[in-house]
């Protein structure tokens, strides 16, 4: 039987307060352990830790780079802290970025979704827009809850660019998306190809052509699947790309 590929989740932190005290979480929307399994991958949860990222690039055959809270500024050469920045965790932000390097240096299929575009490109040494409405001339609604629209449907468009990575996931021109993010690509690392904008010019999608299998989405497709069978395409695509790498057992 042909060995299923194993895709690692990062997931992020939490504490929250209980009745029998202060209590730390290890947190990640069941959502992306569900798009994982509809295509075809086995799922697990990678929490922030310190020390393991050979055993962990050992152990999975592809990575999913979660969403979440923000990253801290300093990691990409700002000296301020918008006050929209939230809940930056040295932990997480330390895991991600040496886990992101350690995938793309072993050539391991990524997929980075929402935050996790943010910490490819930060990674890779580019920087961000710390807080859209401020820093963008005319932008859309990129927090698309503040207008009621549900997280199962599409809000906006990106073009993609003709023959880019995201373009042949997609087998398609545009796409249309949801948006929860107040924060964007700025400044593309040198390694980062940007392959989609919504119409204010938002980086929505980006590659890392050096790579076999990088792909970064600004929006949320485990939120989308669901409804809209096309946004199951990039999990397909990376457990593809991750079933590619998985060698062939000995004496088949």
């Amino acid at each position: 039987m042909a060995k299923i590929p194993v895709i690692g989740i990062t997931a992020g932190i939490m504490t929250e307060e209980q009745d029998y005290g202060t209590v730390t979480r290890h947190r990640v929307s069941a959502d992306y352990s569900e798009a994982v399994l509809a295509a075809g991958g086995l799922p697990i949860i990678l929490p922030p830790q310190h020390g393991t990222i050979d055993s962990i690039l050992q152990m999975v055959d592809g990575l999913i780079f979660s969403g979440g809270a923000d990253i801290d500024p300093a990691l990409y050469g700002d000296t301020d802290v918008h006050p929209a920045t939230y809940d930056i965790s040295a932990e997480r932000d330390r895991f991600e970025i040496d886990l992101i390097n350690g995938a793309i240096e072993h050539d391991v299929p990524v997929l980075c979704i929402c935050r996790g575009i943010q910490v490819l490109n930060v990674a890779l040494g580019g920087s961000l827009v710390q807080h859209i409405d401020d820093q963008i001339a005319a932008p859309l609604s990129h927090r698309q809850q503040e207008v009621t629209i549900a997280a199962n449907e599409p809000s906006q468009q990106v073009a993609l660019v003709d023959g880019s990575l995201t373009a042949q996931v997609f087998d398609s021109p545009s796409i249309s998306v949801n948006s929860f993010h107040h924060q964007s690509i700025a400044v593309p690392a040198d390694r980062v190809q940007v392959e989609g904008v919504t119409s204010d010019g938002v980086v929505e999608a980006v590659s890392v052509p050096s790579c076999g299998f990088v792909l970064g989405v600004q929006w949320h497709p485990e939120m989308l699947f669901k409804a809209v069978p096309d946004q199951l395409k990039p999990f397909e695509a990376l457990v593809a790309a991750a079933r590619a790498e998985i060698p062939e057992p000995v004496g088949v």
